[in-house]
């Protein structure tokens, strides 16, 4: 208690430092999750790709950023094995941070799309069962984490499959492809419209005040069912533009693209996707960040919860639009051209696919990376067309999953020891098991 009080500066420019390094890996990483397959597929260029990521990065961070989060992510230790010794709490959340940070910028170097929630899961669970032993981590749901890496990316791999055969059936490789894009193409809209708005519905704005506003509005019906119905009729607007457009353009064009009206469904959804990414895993840095903060200002006293202040989040989004547009390319790169060959209509399905999976895992709450989930589709995208798939490169990223966990709970280990005998000498704790 005594460090925490004669250090308050210093604890709190180390939570600040250190969460801005997470999140700047954050935005260097996972900004392939929304622009990969559109740059992949030429929809977009790199910078196009990088100026667009950057916008709804920001915005989903800055506004529909967590308001309130969880002290410890996913509640994988219990806070309260920290309450007689709240110094180390706070230690051990700066050591997660760095940590988590080091691991997403190693694996950015490398180009490898990794998950950063794996990776602070990891480091927070890493000095909790050094500092507790094994029984303080909640080994369950480590669990289902693991069966998450099997299932989510085999569902996006067929789920993306079926959407191109779909395409490619329907409308490509149709006998009129010109009018079975007009057909088909607005159902396809259709759908992406409903995807967005379900999304943004269920996992973007989840942090702010508009469920509250539908409850109210609708007389406190099911939120679920509300969102629902709003999402339909977002994806019956979207289909009327969509086929008045497309009638007016094949009526007016004398070689009209069809394949480039899946460009322009891409970059809709890669700006979806991108909104959802920023509100959602800006947690992973300035959850930490927040209970850092919380337990200083609470004088030791560690809360299940922490509010997190508005210059903490804007922390988190600037770092988060910052790694994207330093280091980003590299994982795009990846995911986009390393996997396998893109053009629009493979990147959509591939998009398309990643955006219902994480809608389904947002809704049920099953936990899932939206990184290997979009890996999945790509994968999945290359099988269905004859088997181009670059295995090695395949290889390399599922290696680098399977290391994330245990990196972070590593590097986690080395940064709590280094930093606990840099700054202070703390007693070993009672322990609650």
């Amino acid at each position: 208690m005594e460090f925490i009080i004669e250090n308050f500066y210093l604890i709190i420019a180390s939570a600040l430092i250190f969460g801005f390094f997470m999140a700047y890996g954050i935005g260097a990483n996972d900004v392939a999750n929304a622009m990969g397959t559109s740059v992949g597929s030429r929809a977009l260029t790199l910078t196009q790709a990088l100026v667009i990521a950057a916008i709804f990065e920001f915005l989903g961070a800055y506004l529909a950023g967590a308001e309130v989060t969880t002290t410890i992510k996913e509640n994988i230790v219990s806070p309260s094995n920290f309450d007689a010794n709240p110094s180390i709490f706070v230690l051990g959340m700066l050591s997660s941070l760095l940590a988590a940070g080091a691991w997403l910028l190693i694996a950015t170097v490398f180009g490898l799309p990794v998950s950063t929630t794996h990776a602070i899961i990891g480091a927070i669970a890493g000095f909790s069962v050094f500092y507790l032993g094994w029984s303080s981590v909640s080994w369950g749901y480590i669990g289902s984490i693991t069966i998450s890496w099997l299932i989510t990316p085999l569902l996006a791999a067929l789920l993306s499959g079926l959407l191109y055969y779909s395409a490619k059936k329907l409308i490509i490789k149709s006998d009129t492809p010109i009018e079975s894009g007009r057909r088909y193409i607005p159902m396809y809209a259709g759908l992406v419209g409903f995807i967005i708005s379900a999304i943004t519905l269920n996992k973007s704005l989840k942090n702010t005040d508009v469920p509250e506003l539908i409850t109210a509005t609708f007389g406190g019906s099911d939120l679920i069912v509300v969102n629902i119905l709003i999402s339909l009729s977002v994806a019956l607007v979207c289909y009327a533009i969509s086929r008045l457009i497309l009638s007016h353009y094949i009526s007016t064009t004398p070689n009209p693209d069809v394949e480039g009206k899946f460009a322009v469904l891409m970059i809709f959804t890669a700006c979806s996707i991108a909104f959802a990414h920023g509100s959602n895993d800006v947690a992973n840095a300035v959850g930490p960040m927040a209970a850092v903060i919380s337990t200083i200002e609470n004088l030791g006293s560690i809360e299940a919860s922490a509010t997190v202040p508005e210059w903490v989040l804007l922390t988190g989004a600037i770092g988060i639009v910052l790694g994207m547009l330093t280091l980003g390319f590299r994982v795009i790169r990846t995911v986009g051209e390393k996997i396998t060959k893109l053009k629009p209509s493979k990147g959509f399905a591939a998009e398309m696919s990643t955006a219902i999976v994480v809608l389904l895992g947002s809704i049920s709450g099953i936990p899932l990376s939206t990184t290997h989930t979009l890996v999945g589709a790509v994968i999945g995208i290359g099988i269905f067309s004859k088997n181009e798939v670059n295995y090695r490169s395949v290889l390399q990223i599922l290696g680098s999953w399977f290391i994330t966990i245990p990196g972070g709970a590593i590097l986690a280990i080395m940064f709590f020891v280094i930093l606990k005998l840099s700054l202070i000498h703390i007693s070993e704790p009672t322990r609650p098991y």
